[in-house]
């Protein structure tokens, strides 16, 4: 069980990386990675979100939805994501304004951010119990914050650098991306081991 829930968390962090390997939450990965600071901050804010997210869709999916109400999980799934955004927009601006200030227009895009929708039907898809899709929130939201870092660590080392005309702004971010996103690559076979 304990091994199961470890390959869960890793995969969810290095080998099926929302962001790299799947493409899911790319508007928050290329726009608010241009510095450490705010790329923390939103995937701090993405992972508190997954999580609640994932606990407040799956009773309702498994008590309410489930068997004859499933064609509503994805309405259902939408407005619970926003009520929870709203959420943590409100505690934002109430505890650390700075943060909420800094991430600007890019907190009320968490609502339509489709890496936290996806985890949540995922979860769902891949018949995943209670603690094991909120093991997979976890492990996704790191992995969204893991990307969002190293993206944003990038991003300010090519701000400094010689970037030629034609790839300045976002022809460089997006190469960057693509070869941030290659080195992901390498850690598709770590569960594959770890299961043997």
């Amino acid at each position: 069980m304990l091994k199961e829930l470890i390959l869960i968390l890793m995969a969810g962090v290095l080998v099926n990386n929302y962001v790299l390997q799947q493409f899911l939450g790319i508007c928050p990965f290329l726009g608010v990675s241009k510095k450490v600071n705010q790329a923390t901050g939103m995937g701090v804010a993405v992972i508190f979100v997954m999580l609640c997210a994932t606990a407040v869709t799956w009773p309702i999916y498994h008590y309410i939805l489930s068997p004859n109400f499933t064609y509503l999980q994805t309405i259902v799934f939408i407005l619970v994501i926003a009520a929870l955004v709203q959420f943590v927009e409100i505690v934002l601006k109430k505890f650390i304004p700075a943060l909420h200030k800094s991430l600007g227009v890019y907190l009320p895009l968490i609502t339509t951010n489709c890496a936290v929708l996806g985890v949540t039907i995922n979860n769902i898809t891949a018949e995943y119990s209670f603690l094991q899709s909120m093991i997979s929130s976890l492990g996704v939201g790191l992995g969204f914050l893991l990307a969002m870092v190293l993206f944003a660590g990038v991003r300010s080392r090519m701000e400094g650098g010689d970037t030629p005309k034609a790839f300045k702004g976002i022809p460089i971010t997006l190469i960057a991306a693509s070869i941030v996103a290659l080195a992901f690559f390498g850690f598709a076979g770590v569960v594959e081991n770890l299961l043997t």
